[in-house]
């Protein structure tokens, strides 16, 4: 799976290495990514990495590899994003996954997924159950009287509720202060998931979960907040991102 980012970068590394052999610097990847850091593009990379896309050499400044390209797209000399894609047919009524390999358009999985019109019949009422707020528990935040009307798209099977999010620590996930995130409820979850996290049993959060031996990481999507690692029982996993709603 490739966000459209990691998709743009995976097609510049490539054409940069066809055309002068030489893989591109970080400084020449984030102005091509239009980035204001370049530990966006360190994700970016690891990202590519960790997924078979490319490999770091060893021992040698700026060296890439590219060891393949995504089935589903062709890179042509269009520029970045420039591809040629297999089409593939949409069940009716039914909201097709946007996190596919090599599409240009597709976010990180839990990130904002776009929804065709809708008709009441599509519709579910989840429980708002209010803010994301330090120190606050979920069943704290609790409250059945305020509800919110979300496309049934967004939702997979289970249970399911909406949080309130507060603050930008997950901007670059494509989550603002004050947005809506639509919450499947799960105990549990996949490394990378953008889940929401209870720590010591008073802090909850909005972070990307990530499991290395007995620790466990919650990371921002945000360079100005730090990674806070945990001992495994200080964490506990009350539900992961499938889909947020924004008002404009």
């Amino acid at each position: 799976m490739l966000t459209r980012k990691q998709h743009d970068l995976l097609i510049f590394i490539h054409e940069k290495l066809e055309n002068s052999g030489v893989s591109p610097s970080f400084e020449e990847m984030k102005e091509a990514m239009k980035l204001k850091s370049k530990s966006g593009i360190h994700r970016l990379v690891t990202g590519l990495e960790e997924r078979g896309f490319i490999r770091r050499l060893a021992h040698r400044a700026r060296a890439l590899e590219v060891l393949r390209l995504p089935d589903s797209a062709v890179p042509t000399r269009g520029g970045i994003g420039a591809t040629t894609t297999r089409p593939t047919a949409a069940p009716r009524n039914r909201l097709m996954p946007r996190v596919v390999e090599g599409n240009p358009n597709a976010p990180m999985p839990g990130t904002p997924v776009s929804v065709s019109p809708y008709n009441a019949r599509d519709i579910v009422t989840l429980p708002l159950y209010g803010r994301i707020a330090a120190g606050t528990p979920i069943e704290a935040l609790r409250d059945m009287s305020t509800q919110i009307d979300v496309p049934i798209g967004l939702l997979g099977n289970g249970d399911h509720y909406a949080l309130e999010v507060a603050g930008d620590s997950m901007v670059d996930a494509g989550i603002m202060d004050g947005d809506t995130v639509i919450i499947q409820k799960s105990e549990n979850a996949e490394n990378g998931t953008i889940v929401v996290a209870l720590v010591d049993d008073l802090e909850v959060t909005l972070k990307r979960l990530r499991r290395k031996g007995n620790s466990v990481a919650l990371e921002a999507a945000n360079p100005a907040y730090e990674t806070r690692i945990f001992g495994p029982d200080r964490v506990k996993v009350q539900g992961r991102l499938v889909g947020l709603l924004r008002r404009y």
